[in-house]
């Protein structure tokens, strides 16, 4: 059976451990049910399913969100190579506000990290080749998109690489400050 298993002090990110069924051919497993999420405290609807590849251990995609009224909830995985999945609490007033929850994610171990509204999201790949892919319950909105700076001083988040060695979008590099953002969500 799927274990959710809450990974902050609110209980709002989760890691999800989906059951593989594995033989000598290889494994099954069921990576989202609908009603089997809901029942465990995760009732949105997904609406787009996303896929990235990085090629280089270090690539940092992140930190994003949407805004309302296309704020995100995602569903993330590594299906091949190797991820430091990360999430932010954003929501202002919140006890864990500005704290970062991170987990490995990878093909091998198959675990999943959901993230709900409120929350930005990050990963920097730990191997070449690296993909994730990741459900949304809200449709891509340009208009709504926003984040804030990885090297945000503020926040304290060690990396598995230098942070000068990281590699990142000309757009990721020119984030502003997490203090520097509007209070888009309310705890």
């Amino acid at each position: 059976m799927t274990e959710f298993l809450p990974q902050d002090r609110s209980g709002d990110v989760v890691l999800v451990v989906p059951k593989r069924f594995a033989d000598d051919r290889g494994f099954f497993t069921e990576s989202y049910n609908e009603k089997l999420f809901g029942q465990n405290g995760i009732p949105c609807r997904f609406v787009q399913d996303n896929h990235s590849l990085s090629k280089m251990p270090g690539t940092l995609r992140g930190f994003h969100f949407q805004t309302t009224p296309a704020a995100q909830d995602k569903l993330v995985r590594c299906t091949r190579g190797r991820v430091l999945d990360m999430a932010i609490d954003i929501r202002h007033g919140s006890p864990g506000f500005g704290e970062c929850v991170s987990v490995e994610l990878s093909a091998e171990n198959g675990r999943q990290l959901f993230v709900p509204v409120g929350f930005a999201h990050a990963f920097c790949t730990l191997e070449p080749n690296s993909e994730v892919q990741y459900k949304v319950s809200a449709h891509y909105d340009p208009l709504c998109d926003a984040g804030f700076s990885y090297a945000d001083p503020d926040l304290g988040i060690e990396y598995p690489f230098s942070i000068e060695d990281l590699i990142l979008s000309e757009k990721d590099r020119a984030l502003p400050r997490l203090k520097d953002l509007p209070k888009h969500f309310k705890y």
